[in-house]
C-alpha cells in the first residue's frame, strides 16, 4: 500500500545564483498534521512561481525507490526534501502516475497528477560539487523525475496516511510518457 513517508516544506530561503537571486528548494521534513491548500503545503514556497507552484504545480511528489536508486549511484543519503519535493511516497512509482490519476490522503485531501518535474539548473547547484556536472541531463534520462500534483481538494495529512488512488482516465499517458529532455 502506498503512503506518505514525509511532508515537506521550506525551511529557508537561500541564495542562488540564478536569476531570482534565492531559491526555496531547501525543503525539510515537518510533523505533525499539515495542512494543504490550493497552493500546496501550508507554509511552502516557491521563490520561482514561472517554473515552480501555482495551482497546477502546488505539490511535488518524490519515491523513495527512487530516492534509494539515487543515494547508491550518488553515494550520499537522500533524504525527504533534499529533491525539493513536498510528499517523499512509499509503496508507489509515481512516474508511472497517470495525468489525471487521483490520490486521496487523509479524510479530505484530494490531489491530482498534472505533469512531470522538469529538472533545471537550480536543482542542480542543490546537489553541489562532483554531483552537479551534468546532473539535469543525468537525472533527466534516468526518468526518475516525481510528479506535480495540483490540488482538488483542501486538507490535511500526516506521515504514515495512506494514498487511495484512483484511475486516470482511459489511455491517460503516465508521468515517464510524457516527459521529453531538453
Amino acid at each position: 500500500m502506498a503512503s506518505v513517508l514525509a511532508v515537506c516544506r521550506v525551511f529557508e530561503l537561500t541564495p542562488d545564483s540564478g536569476t531570482n537571486g534565492v531559491t526555496a528548494i531547501d525543503k525539510r521534513p515537518i510533523s505533525g498534521e499539515i495542512k494543504i491548500g490550493p497552493y500546496g503545503v501550508y507554509g511552502d514556497v516557491q521563490a520561482n512561481r514561472k517554473h515552480h507552484g501555482g495551482l497546477d504545480k502546488a505539490v511535488y511528489a518524490y519515491s523513495q525507490d527512487d530516492a534509494d536508486f539515487w543515494s547508491a549511484e550518488l553515494d550520499r543519503e537522500i533524504v525527504p526534501g533534499l529533491f525539493g519535493e513536498n510528499l517523499r511516497i512509499e509503496g508507489y512509482d509515481v512516474n508511472d502516475a497517470r495525468i489525471g490519476e487521483r490520490w486521496n490522503i487523509g479524510e479530505r485531501l484530494v490531489l491530482e497528477v498534472t505533469m512531470p518535474r522538469q529538472p533545471c539548473q537550480t536543482f542542480a547547484r542543490r546537489m553541489g560539487g562532483a554531483s552537479a556536472r551534468g546532473w539535469v541531463k543525468r537525472f533527466a534520462a534516468e526518468r526518475r523525475l516525481g510528479t506535480y500534483l495540483k490540488v482538488v481538494r483542501s486538507g490535511a495529512i500526516s506521515v504514515g496516511d495512506e494514498l487511495d488512488i484512483l484511475p486516470a482516465p482511459e489511455g491517460s499517458p503516465t508521468v515517464r510518457e510524457i516527459f521529453r529532455m531538453s
